[in-house]
């Protein structure tokens, strides 16, 4: 088994919030008394009107219920959202940066929707029936989600690089150090910060 290398020092587990019950987590839990355990669990978005329309198959409530039965084992949470999902407006999105404060979420990984080929959101781009964000509209919209989350929050992830051979849109998705500079600079305008708003 892998955590009884001596160089590994510690655990991520990524999952479904449908996907754990009790004896997973105790399970998780027994290997955290030498070791950092982080599971990581994939939300997207709380509004289940979305979770619907992307089919996740899961439903808010089995994420919140998935956080609460993983907190208080020594386990750390992550949460992995997604920016800019089809029919969602900047307060849909925010409410989600609102349940994961409310939480007490120990990270969160930030991902902007991207569209890939021979994908349906494809289909709905051609016919201009969704329109990706622009950088401008990510980066601001990750800044009102950053001040919104707790100041203990680590943020593993703000913005991706997506799969140059597949994807179609947006174009600027790869320039990850430019966006990431972009949001830098955006808190500074607004002299704001994580937690600000918290």
């Amino acid at each position: 088994m892998a955590l009884s290398h001596d160089d590994v020092v510690g655990l991520s587990i990524g999952t479904r919030p449908d996907c754990v019950d009790e004896e997973k987590i105790d399970l998780i839990s027994s290997y955290t008394d030498d070791k950092l355990v982080w599971v990581e669990y994939g939300l997207q978005s709380i509004h289940d009107r979305t979770l619907n329309l992307i089919n996740r198959g899961h439903t808010s409530k089995d994420f919140i219920e998935a956080v609460k039965m993983t907190q208080n084992k020594g386990i750390k949470i992550c949460a992995h959202v997604i920016i800019g999902l089809p029919e969602e407006n900047r307060n849909d999105m925010l409410q989600t940066a609102k349940v994961l404060a409310d939480l007490g979420i120990d990270g969160v990984k930030i991902h902007l929707l991207c569209v890939l080929k021979g994908t349906k959101l494809e289909q709905m781009y051609y016919n201009e029936e969704y329109y990706p964000l622009e950088a401008n509209e990510y980066v601001s919209i990750v800044c009102d989600f950053l001040e919104i989350l707790p100041p203990t929050t680590t943020i593993h992830r703000l913005a991706g690089n997506g799969l140059k051979k597949i994807l179609v849109a947006p174009k600027w998705l790869p320039k990850k150090f430019e966006v990431l500079n972009m949001i830098d600079n955006e808190l500074e305008k607004r002299n704001s910060f994580q937690g600000k708003k918290y």
